[in-house]
């Protein structure tokens, strides 16, 4: 952490302006406030003083769960609201926030005259805003309660905090919670000996038993997530996940084809024996791919299919706990090559209405109590680093934490791969869309070529 002593006169010169006058760029106060904080002249007390004086935090946040809107409303609001700032919570899709957000910074609304505080984000929406220079600053290190994460560059177990699909977060987000892709099935209805541990063996299993299996449809992140864990283990040379760390614009559109290939020639294979497929080779019939993850879960727990998918280790016990599972549910290790895992975070645009506010919000919610509470309440498993938490509280949480449903968290630890690249994600959505969905007759090469130049150029 970096903090230094900051001069009384100046701290009262942020605190009186926190309504002062306006500017093209953002409101010169606040214009101010984020200069001297990033550049470390600002102590904890002044900003916990000028964020009393904004008064509130406009929280943006994926509203599909309401296993987390309700710990949102009350855990997080209590932790908030503790630090003397009223939380507003907004449910929203990430990509509908970062396009208000692209929209406050097109009318010209700076930093102090936005609608955005926080937003939960990864991935390519992070991107997104990165690259067009839409984030508050690099803040994550600090912030009093940045001392449980690890941020070090030279520190090979930062590299899950300081890269967020394979982007260099800079410290301009704060990771909130760590999410690997899980398969779950229903013991009662799929032996032991039967249940899968690679695509090849998933594909002889779907053949014996068509219609039982589907997954979500890309772009929705858990159809793209399984996309990309098909293509890890299908990539022609080998290598796994290493060559979908790169950046598309550093790698030939023939040879991005050759690499997904394999794995996009298996995903037309066995649309025969999807859920509404025709059942027999050559007969795709009216193959079913749900929009969402409760869309897949419904079929899953009615009885439709037999394997569910999803990021949350935890998952299953919650689920089973509050009756949606049966008690036969569990985690699979699925595939043995790889299950990707990434962390989620909690970022400030450049444009936020209360910046000092939302330092607070995300500092209250990266305390060890507050990561606890996610990971006890609604089985999210912790942002922070346990290795970095006193005895006492690495035994609550080795104490505390849900049951993993059939697998192990070594056994989990030990298949952890990376995300890929985000520039690639609307490129794998793209070529699923036109090669999968529509079923395109057009030289594979040739889709992975358009949607390569699309999303490079």
């Amino acid at each position: 952490m970096r903090f230094f002593s900051y001069a009384g006169i100046v701290v009262v010169l942020f605190v009186l302006a926190a309504c002062g006058n306006g500017s093209a760029d953002g409101t010169t106060d606040a214009v101010e406030f984020r200069d001297a904080f990033l550049a470390g002249e600002l102590d904890w007390d002044a900003v916990l003083e000028r964020a009393s004086a904004e008064g509130e935090v406009e929280f943006f946040h994926w509203g599909g769960s309401e296993a987390l809107n309700n710990w949102m409303e009350t855990s997080a609001r209590a932790s908030i609201e503790g630090q003397g700032v009223q939380l507003n919570l907004r449910r929203s899709d990430t990509r509908d926030v970062v396009d208000l957000i692209l929209a406050d910074d097109a009318s010209g609304r700076g930093l102090g005259q936005g609608t955005v505080d926080v937003v939960w984000i990864n991935g390519e929406n992070f991107r997104i805003l990165r690259d067009r220079g839409l984030l508050f600053g690099s803040f994550a290190d600090l912030l009093p309660n940045s001392r449980y994460f690890f941020l070090d560059p030279d520190d090979p177990r930062s590299s899950v905090n300081l890269f967020d699909f394979g982007t260099p977060t800079d410290g301009m987000e704060m990771p909130w919670a760590a999410f690997q892709f899980t398969f779950r099935v229903d013991s009662a209805r799929v032996a032991d000996a039967d249940i899968p541990a690679t695509f090849a063996v998933l594909e002889q299993w779907m053949r014996a038993n068509p219609g039982r299996f589907t997954y979500v449809a890309p772009p929705h992140y858990i159809g793209t997530t399984f996309v990309q864990t098909l293509m890890y283990e299908k990539n022609p040379d080998g290598t796994g996940h290493v060559p979908f760390l790169a950046d598309p614009v550093d790698v030939e559109p023939a040879e991005l084809a050759r690499l997904i290939r394999p794995a996009f020639e298996w995903l037309r294979r066995v649309e025969p024996f999807l859920l509404g497929g025709g059942g027999s080779d050559g007969n795709p019939g009216r193959p079913v791919y749900p929009a969402t993850a409760g869309a897949l879960q419904s079929r899953f727990v009615s009885g439709e299919i037999d394997f569910d998918m999803e990021f949350g280790v935890y998952d299953v016990d919650r689920d089973i706990r509050s009756g949606l599972y049966p008690q036969t549910v569990r985690n699979i290790i699925f595939p043995e090559s790889g299950m990707i895992t990434d962390k989620s975070f909690l970022a400030i645009p450049s444009n936020a209405p209360n910046p000092a506010a939302a330092l607070v919000a995300i500092n209250a919610l990266s305390s060890p109590e507050s990561h606890l509470s996610k990971l006890v309440e609604i089985g999210y498993a912790p942002g922070l680093d346990v290795p970095l938490l006193d005895p006492a509280m690495q035994d609550r949480f080795l104490r505390e934490a849900p049951d993993l449903g059939g697998v192990t968290a070594e056994a989990l630890a030990a298949r952890e791969v990376p995300n890929v690249n985000a520039g690639l994600v609307d490129i794998l959505d793209t070529v699923w869309l036109e090669f999968i969905a529509e079923r395109s007759g057009r030289d594979f090469e040739d889709i992975v070529a358009d949607a390569w130049r699309d999303a490079v150029e």
